[in-house]
């Protein structure tokens, strides 16, 4: 099993940014993909970025040219870089990370992000 810390949420005005971690750790080397999901108040979990094992990366559309995910595979770390924030990024973002062992999806605690228009 993974455990997974997160940090860096909190509150920023419109236009700021943000920088969230999150850190593995236990049966790390079974770890696959690393990625962020946020869920917003009465709205389902949704995927905001991966780092897929083989390098490749995807965002939500919602996301792109603003978020960067980044992994440092040495420190079982993933991050997610927020740039150009908007109200609407307001949500728990929770870390998740895949592995070939069970339990499959491993979640973080959740960070809450908050940005004020």
């Amino acid at each position: 099993q993974v455990q997974l810390v997160e940090s860096g949420g909190g509150l920023v005005q419109s236009g700021g940014s943000l920088r969230l971690s999150c850190a593995a750790s236990g049966s790390t080397f079974s770890i696959l993909d690393m990625g962020w999901y946020r869920q917003a108040p009465g709205k389902q979990r949704s995927l905001v970025a991966v780092a897929l094992s083989g390098g490749r990366t995807n965002y939500a559309d919602s996301v792109k040219g603003r978020f960067t995910i980044s992994r440092d595979n040495a420190k079982n770390t993933v991050y997610l870089q927020m740039n150009d924030l908007k109200p609407e990024d307001t949500a728990v973002y929770y870390c998740n990370v895949r592995t070939w062992v069970k339990p499959i999806d491993n979640w973080g605690q959740g960070t809450q992000v908050t940005v004020s228009s």
